[in-house]
């Protein structure tokens, strides 16, 4: 994957399944597979309906002036239940060497791990969880294994249409004060996290307050009254009114681009962050702002993002087109720069080739 990925395709080809593997990852790396595939009604649900008897995940991760490490997962369908049929973690350190030196080897209940003493692959010396990852048991004695584990346990999933900007949704209440980096999946920390940035990082918070004066000619700035002993309120000042707007007076499209803009700015991104449709409720004219934004937030995270809106993808380039289509039940992924697009791009816009359908993602 490549640092911005905007993935198109139509309704069902498995754009939001692709990311939610990354937060099955996850949640493998954080040992909770378990209770994360019991939540998604269970592995048999999860896998292709009749079609698949196992869900195999493979990935790699670079490494700076060493070769990359290569990790593998297969999680094979037992009764109504499952089992870590296999697991690998390995990094050919010698490239002379006919194998990679493996970290993790692990087939079914015969979990096997090396130590940094590396007196072969040992098996462990403690009760081991059959229904959770060795990655997220093993002991932590490798650096750049645990690098690994530490960057997929941290993926964040925010599903953008599920933000609830209810009447008495978290979002449009005063929120306790606390030193939150992130704004929260449903915006419960939005007030805090923007109130932390002015008062730690001054310049990034006047980024988020010209990103919105962009978006909307007549904002003027953000305040933060309290309300009560550590509870501030968040106010929106609009040059047409004399007095600020509170939270629960705006629109659910400024306050969804606000919390998208606050969540991309942050400091603290984890290593992948995904959006599904983060375009939901946005005007238009909008999501030039937005990919722009995207944009720079991928320079400090992987950003991976599902849309189906044809306007931001013409503001893209090819190079972060990742086409979904779908034929039989398999998948396919390709990306838009691989396509031949040259002569078409000569007369029209990336969204106007993709509408065409010269490119795929279509129904």
């Amino acid at each position: 994957m490549r640092s911005l990925t905007v993935m198109i395709g139509a309704n069902g080809v498995g754009k939001t399944s692709f990311l939610e593997i990354f937060s099955l990852l996850a949640a493998s790396a954080n040992g909770q597979l378990q209770s994360t595939i019991s939540e998604l009604g269970g592995l048999r649900d999860m896998v292709t309906r009749n079609q698949a008897d196992s869900l195999a995940i493979a990935l790699s991760m670079s490494v700076p002036d060493e070769p990359p490490l290569n990790y593998n997962l297969k999680i094979n369908l037992k009764g109504q239940f499952y089992e870590i049929g296999l697991e690998t973690l390995s990094q050919q350190r010698d490239p002379h060497a006919p194998q990679p030196f493996k970290y993790i080897d692990s087939s079914g209940l015969d979990v096997k791990y090396s130590t940094p003493q590396e007196r072969g692959l040992l098996r462990p010396n403690w009760e081991h969880n059959p229904l959770e990852t060795s990655l997220s048991q093993v002991p932590k004695m490798y650096q750049q294994p645990e690098t690994l584990r530490k960057r997929l346990a941290s993926c964040s999933f925010y599903r953008s249409w599920e933000l609830n900007v209810a009447p008495k949704s978290p979002v449009r209440l005063p929120q306790s004060l606390r030193p939150a980096t992130l704004p929260g999946a449903n915006g419960e920390d939005l007030v805090s996290c923007l109130y932390y940035l002015r008062e730690t990082d001054p310049d990034r918070f006047e980024i988020v307050e010209d990103t919105l004066s962009a978006a909307f000619p007549d904002f003027e700035r953000l305040s933060f009254p309290p309300v009560a002993a550590g509870t501030l309120a968040m106010t929106w000042k609009d040059k047409n009114f004399s007095e600020p707007l509170y939270m629960h007076q705006l629109s659910e499209g400024v306050l969804r681009f606000l919390w998208l803009v606050t969540l991309l700015q942050s400091r603290d991104l984890t290593a992948v962050t995904l959006i599904d449709e983060p375009e939901v409720s946005l005007h238009p004219e909008l999501l030039q702002l937005l990919a722009h934004v995207m944009r720079e937030a991928a320079q400090r995270t992987q950003l991976i993002v599902t849309t189906h809106s044809d306007r931001l993808i013409g503001f893209l380039e090819p190079k972060e087109v990742l086409v979904c289509d779908a034929e039989d039940g398999l998948t396919t992924l390709t990306w838009a720069d691989s396509l031949d697009l040259e002569k078409w791009l000569e007369e029209y816009s990336l969204d106007q080739v993709w509408a065409m359908n010269l490119m795929g993602g279509r129904p």
